[in-house]
C-alpha cells in the first residue's frame, strides 16, 4: 500500500464533499485528499491528471453520472460509490466497486470502507502487472476486453433488501412473478426474469437447466436420471431436485 495513498473526491453538492472529506480524515488520517470535482466530466479529468489510488463517486450528478464516469475511469483507481439511494448499489458493484457509502456518510459506515480500501490497497500489484494482464486478457479475446458479469444481486429478504454475492448463490428458480434466489443459509427474491438474468451471469459458474432455473455449477452434488432418461440435479447440502430440461440435457452429456 502507499506510504500515503491519494483521494479525489466527486459530488455536484459542495456541502456533501466537504462534509465526506471531512469524515475521511477523521476516518483515515493518512490519506491525502488531492482533488474535488463536481461532475463526472471533471472527475475523467482529475484522475487522468492527479493519478489518485481512490476515487469516491456521487452517482446522481447532472451531465455525466457516476455510473458512467466510472466505466471510463475503469480500473485507473479504486472506486467508492456515494449516493443517496440504496437501490444504486447493485449498479455500484457491476461496475467494480470496493464499497459503497449512503449519504449522508456515516463515520462507522466510512471505517468500513478504508478498513476494505487499506486491504485492497495493500494487495494491488505493480502497475506494469496489471497492465500486462490486461494486454493478455485482449489478446486472448481478440481484443476484445473481457466482460464483466453479475457479481452481486440485491434482493428482498422479509422486508429488508441484501446485497447477495453471485458466488454464495446456489440456484435461481422462477416462482410466479418473481425469481427465486437460493443461498446456503437463506431464499431471497428479486423480480428479474430468468432470461435477463442468464444474460448477466458468467456462464463458467452458472448453467440454466431449465426455461426456470439456473444453478451454480459447483453447486451441484450430482446428476440422476430415471429410466425415462430425464435428468434431475441435486444441490449440496439442499433437499431440492431440480429437474433438467430435454433441451439441456446435453449439459450432462457423459451420464
Amino acid at each position: 500500500m502507499p506510504a500515503s495513498p491519494t483521494a479525489v473526491v466527486v459530488d455536484d453538492e459542495r456541502l456533501m464533499r466537504e462534509q465526506l472529506v471531512a469524515r475521511l480524515k477523521d476516518a483515515w488520517p493518512e490519506l491525502q485528499i488531492i482533488g474535488e470535482a463536481g461532475n463526472g466530466s471533471e472527475a475523467i479529468a482529475m484522475v487522468q491528471s492527479l493519478e489518485p489510488d481512490v476515487v469516491f463517486l456521487d452517482i446522481s450528478m447532472p451531465g455525466m453520472d457516476g455510473i458512467q464516469a466510472a466505466r471510463a475511469i475503469a480500473r485507473a483507481a479504486h472506486i467508492v460509490f456515494v449516493t443517496a439511494h440504496d437501490e444504486h448499489a447493485i449498479a455500484a458493484f457491476e461496475q467494480g466497486a470496493v464499497d459503497y457509502v449512503l449519504k449522508p456518510a456515516e463515520p462507522e459506515r466510512l471505517a468500513v470502507t478504508c478498513e476494505r480500501l487499506r486491504s485492497r490497497l495493500a494487495q494491488a500489484p505493480d502497475p506494469m502487472d496489471g497492465l500486462l494482464a490486461r494486454l493478455s486478457d485482449r489478446l486472448g479475446n481478440g481484443g476484445v476486453a473481457p466482460r464483466d458479469y453479475l457479481r452481486w444481486v440485491q434482493a428482498s429478504v422479509g422486508a429488508n433488501l441484501r446485497m447477495i454475492p453471485t458466488g454464495d448463490i446456489l440456484f435461481f428458480r422462477a416462482e410466479d412473478k418473481y425469481t427465486r434466489v437460493q443461498t446456503p443459509g437463506f431464499e431471497a427474491l428479486i423480480r428479474k426474469p430468468i432470461k435477463e438474468l442468464i444474460d448477466e451471469l458468467d456462464p463458467k459458474e452458472f448453467w440454466q437447466i431449465h426455461r426456470a432455473t439456473v444453478v451454480r455449477v459447483d453447486a451441484i452434488e450430482q446428476v440422476s436420471r430415471n429410466f425415462r432418461g430425464q435428468q434431475t440435479v441435486h444441490v449440496k447440502g439442499r433437499p431440492e431436485k431440480l429437474e433438467v430440461s430435454r433441451s439441456f440435457n446435453h449439459l450432462f452429456k457423459q451420464m
